[in-house]
């Protein structure tokens, strides 16, 4: 107010007063427009309430803290880890906004959350490479065919093929020490249809577990063990495990998990997608639908950060049109499949 009162007569005949109110004029302009530049548009509070996939937990921990990082808003994201069968089961009772899978909905979960009135959409986010994992100290194998995991972990197994030498004659005469996931663990139905041709198939004298550092453990512990483990897990333990290369059915040559073979398709059957599923009526909110919004825009580079491997880039804007639309249900019906390509599944059209 003191510039409106300001005399005439001392602006035009004094030309310090005049560049030094520019000046301030400026000054308090800049800081007008960068207070306003690093506020968001609207404050944003609230929380968001994740669980599920051990094996998807790294990527979206990588994504809440960024997020509350990026937003300093009153907006609290907790990630907990009950599996991914467990996960579904708190979502379907309303407990949670967002339930991070390592494998799709199946039928009986989509059953729960529809009796519970719970609609979802489903989101693809990045793929794994599900890692066979040794000991360091297990220099006798590098390499294991799809056919020698099923004669280890089909459910005719059990109390049969103890021992290293049963799946491979040159192999040690010493017993197998198996680690693996827990029966609510996506993983270990992913891994389940994809080596044994059916979800849930498996030998069950095995050390199981839904923390997937718990296996991790129990392989870099045992000379004789062998186990399977997201490769997130897998990555930055590579001083206390080996991964076996994979020989698919019908080939010859093994293949290494890695970025470059899941893209290529080639580490196959145990390259997989990995998913979140949010509930439409929490996706209503501001600070789920901001944080969902900001996951798929950034998970990209979070993914390879923990060691997965994001999407095609095409996948994404996909994704980010199926939440903009709050298009509910999934592209599998309730029914796992092995061996989809992201942009089969994001065209198809939703069941509920």
């Amino acid at each position: 107010m003191w510039l409106v009162a300001l005399p005439l007569y001392l602006l035009i005949e004094n030309r310090v007063a005049i560049r030094w109110i520019m000046v301030r004029i400026w000054a308090a302009l800049l800081l007008i427009v960068g207070v306003a530049g690093c506020q968001p548009a609207a404050t944003v509070t609230g929380k968001v309430e994740i669980d599920g996939s051990s094996t998807v937990f790294p990527v979206t921990e990588a994504v809440a803290e960024e997020f509350q990082n990026a937003t300093k808003q009153g907006v609290r994201v907790t990630v907990g880890i009950s599996g991914t069968g467990g996960g579904f089961k708190k979502f379907a009772r309303g407990e949670t906004d967002i339930s991070d899978a390592s494998r799709p909905i199946l039928k009986d979960e989509m059953k729960a959350a529809a009796d519970n009135g719970i609609e979802f959409i489903e989101l693809p986010i990045c793929f794994d490479a599900l890692t066979i994992a040794v000991n360091p100290a297990a220099n006798w194998a590098d390499s294991i065919t799809v056919e020698e995991l099923k004669k280890i972990w089909e459910p005719e197994a059990q109390g049969k093929i103890t021992h290293w030498n049963q799946i491979r004659p040159d192999w040690p005469n010493e017993k197998l020490v198996l680690f693996g996931a827990g029966t609510d663990s996506g993983t270990f139905d992913y891994f389940t249809e994809a080596i044994n041709g059916k979800a849930k198939a498996s030998r069950g004298d095995y050390t199981a577990s839904e923390d997937d550092n718990t296996l991790v453990q129990g392989i870099e512990g045992n000379k004789y063990a062998l186990g399977y483990v997201p490769y997130a897990y897998f990555e930055p333990n590579q001083q206390k495990m080996k991964a076996l290369k994979v020989v698919p059915a019908g080939k010859t040559d093994g293949v290494a998990p890695s970025a470059e073979t899941v893209i290529s398709g080639s580490y196959t059957p145990l390259s997989r997608p990995l998913f979140i599923y949010v509930s439409k009526k929490s996706a209503e909110r501001p600070e789920v639908k901001q944080f969902v919004e900001f996951y798929l825009k950034n998970v990209p580079t979070l993914a390879q950060e923990v060691k997965y491997v994001p999407l095609p880039e095409g996948a994404y804007a996909m994704a980010l049109d199926r939440f903009a639309k709050l298009e509910t249900g999934s592209g599998f019906g309730g029914v796992p499949e092995v061996g989809l390509s992201i942009e089969e599944i994001l065209k198809r059209k939703p069941v509920h």
